[in-house]
């Protein structure tokens, strides 16, 4: 569904993704993971059109999406959470998701200020939505809630709630179980266990472990921009390279 080709991004000096060739299959749970400082985030800023790579390609079910501006990216399916919730916070958990699906509808500016015939139906449209995603993250409750009144995990499931009402193919979470306990964690995984059952593709960045073995059907991983190995989570586990970069020891040390 997406593939990157020698992607790389220097902010000044400073080379922040380093020749990185990766791919995501359609139907699957991709993984990044990797130190902080590693790359990770700048990754996601690339492939969702946020930052402009200074070399490399970026190509959407085979169309060179390298140079595409954020909003564009969004319309041909990359939907993305972000590490810190990006939500409005005095609206309501309802408001925010119809302007999420506002991508999708086709009124102006006009239309919305005489309320026309269309605009009410795409309203209706975005309003129904919205209480579908609502419901299949498991938040209809929240909807007339404002953000700021909820808790940190049921902001969480509110910004995937928004990706989902983009209508994407691919969806990016950036470390969606930051900052929520090992309970919540577990939900957490859960709900994004449904979402690939539902026929979504989706790359994910965390740095809990245990969660990202037992989710990802692949893992890239990235050490201070550049990949330093790629496989099943089994691969990966007994990897070697990734061992020392990630816990600064030997896998015999570790089994201890």
């Amino acid at each position: 569904m997406l593939k990157t080709e020698k992607l790389t991004k220097s902010f000044g000096g400073n080379i922040a993704v380093n020749a990185v060739d990766f791919q995501i299959n359609q139907g699957e749970i991709t993984a990044i993971i990797g130190p902080n400082g590693a790359g990770k985030t700048t990754f996601f800023n690339l492939i969702s059109g946020l930052h402009r790579p200074t070399s490399g390609k970026i190509f959407l079910e085979g169309e060179d999406v390298t140079n595409k501006p954020s909003y564009e990216i969004a319309k041909m399916g990359i939907a993305r959470t972000f590490q810190t919730t990006k939500l409005f916070a005095e609206a309501t958990v309802m408001d925010n998701l119809i302007i999420g699906h506002r991508l999708r509808t086709k009124s102006g500016f006009w239309s919305a200020v005489i309320r026309s015939k269309r605009y009410r139906k795409e309203e209706s449209e975005c309003r129904e939505k919205a209480l579908q995603v609502l419901e299949f993250v498991g938040a209809s409750e929240l909807a007339n809630r404002p953000v700021a009144s909820i808790s940190q995990e049921e902001q969480k499931r509110v910004a995937i709630a928004l990706a989902l009402a983009t209508d994407p193919k691919l969806v990016l979470l950036d470390e969606p179980a930051a900052g929520i306990n090992a309970d919540e964690t577990s939900g957490l995984a859960e709900l994004i266990k449904k979402m690939k059952q539902a026929g979504l593709t989706i790359c994910i960045i965390e740095h809990k472990m245990q969660m990202i073995m037992n989710l990802a059907d692949r893992i890239m991983v990235l050490n201070q921009g550049t990949k330093i190995a790629e496989g099943t989570p089994a691969e990966i586990s007994r990897n070697e390279t990734v061992i020392e970069a990630y816990l600064g020891g030997t896998p015999h040390a570790q089994a201890h």
